[in-house]
């Protein structure tokens, strides 16, 4: 099953999964900027080995649908997984954070499930808002952590994750993203994560 990893979006998809390893290391290490810093770098492995995907001529069918299961588990991992130990962390595990991280594992898991038999809807759009969303908003959670005092700011982060996470499951059509906002995005996670990073030294 290793030769599967060689094929060069897979091996991104691997390397993302590191990220996320990585970054779950430090959250539960309570060191929470430098953990969402790394998360970024999930973020950008993960819309890169779709971009090489969608790049690579010739490309096996079994390799590709070992790709694409390999890929709904590294969404879980740092789409879902990750931002819920993040939330119990800043929370210190308070009934609020539980509650929080349980919804939002649960909608990340039926958000995937749904995607991997069903694909988009019908007009090319995303039902539901993706799972590439929640490292981004962390990152910004965490940017303007300053502004707000320690107590209020477990608050911000729960409600926005719980809102979050019923936007995973909703009935709304999110279309996918354009050159542009991947482009956009990724700036933003370079900068966000240099940011964070620099915080924590």
């Amino acid at each position: 099953m290793l030769k599967y990893l060689w094929d060069p979006a897979n091996a991104i998809t691997i390397t993302g999964l590191l990220f996320s390893s990585t970054s779950l290391f430090l959250a539960l290490s309570q060191r929470l900027e430098l953990s969402v810093a790394v998360a970024l770098w999930a973020v950008l492995s993960d819309h890169l080995d779709g971009f090489v995907a969608g790049r690579t001529k010739g490309r096996d069918l079994d390799v590709a649908r070992m790709g694409a299961s390999l890929d709904g588990f590294a969404d879980l991992v740092y789409g879902a997984v990750l931002p819920a130990v993040i939330v119990v962390q800043v929370s210190q595990a308070s009934p609020l954070a539980l509650a929080t991280a349980t919804t939002l594992l649960v909608a990340g898991a039926i958000r995937l499930s749904y995607f991997a038999n069903f694909g988009r809807s019908c007009d090319e759009c995303f039902l539901g808002v993706p799972l590439s969303y929640d490292v981004p908003l962390l990152a910004l959670f965490f940017l303007l952590k300053p502004l707000f005092p320690n107590e209020v700011f477990s608050d911000v982060v729960n409600i926005g994750f719980l809102l979050l996470a019923m936007a995973h499951v909703a009935p709304v059509r999110v279309p996918p993203l354009g050159a542009t906002m991947y482009t956009a995005i990724s700036i933003f996670a370079v900068a966000s994560s240099v940011a964070l990073a620099s915080r924590s030294f």
